[in-house]
């Protein structure tokens, strides 16, 4: 019994392990179950957002970078998520309609999740995770961080909330990646 528990443990371990962003489901804003795999071949930006943070208008140089590069490649998500002050509160129709009124996001956005703690979500869970086979894992301190996927599905980088979306070293690494 004893060895068949661990051994149940490791091949969960090495299950997470190999597991690739593609093989994650997220709920679009609009309630459509998809896999992230639809985004395969592109360059991914995925950013935990919130509406009413001191980096809510963050929004719009995701909006701007998202239109400046989707013809070459590059894919923005948006994850709204209310760990931190409550800074998300709205229900998904709320946010999506600030969003789109505020901020011009076209954008995909997602259903609100947590990035943190008990309930983490999955895509957080292995964005975050030391043992997801990447050098970019730790906990998310704050809303809007980003992580920058390459083609493959592989996260190459990380950015903090106070990096602009627009900031050159953002951008430098994006336009690196679509190369």
């Amino acid at each position: 019994m004893k060895y068949t528990v661990l051994i149940m443990i490791l091949m969960g371990l090495v299950m997470s392990i190999s597991a690739t962003i593609y093989d994650i489901e997220v709920k679009s804003i609009d309630g459509e179950m998809m896999e992230l795999s639809e985004y395969k071949g592109k360059v991914i930006l995925i950013v935990n957002t919130a509406s009413k943070c001191g980096f809510t208008e963050q929004y719009d140089g995701l909006a701007r970078l998202y239109k400046q590069y989707k013809d070459d490649g590059l894919v923005v998500l948006g994850f709204p998520a209310n760990n931190f002050l409550g800074q998300e509160p709205g229900t998904d129709e709320e946010i999506q309609k600030f969003c789109t009124e505020k901020f011009d996001v076209t954008f995909p956005m997602f259903s609100k999740i947590d990035v943190k703690g008990k309930n983490i979500h999955p895509l957080y869970q292995y964005l975050t995770s030391k043992e997801s086979g990447h050098d970019f894992g730790g906990k998310i301190t704050w809303n809007f961080n980003k992580f920058l996927i390459s083609r493959d599905g592989k996260v190459i980088n990380r950015f903090g909330t106070k990096v602009s979306p627009i900031d050159d070293k953002v951008l430098e690494e994006i336009e690196k990646a679509l190369k």
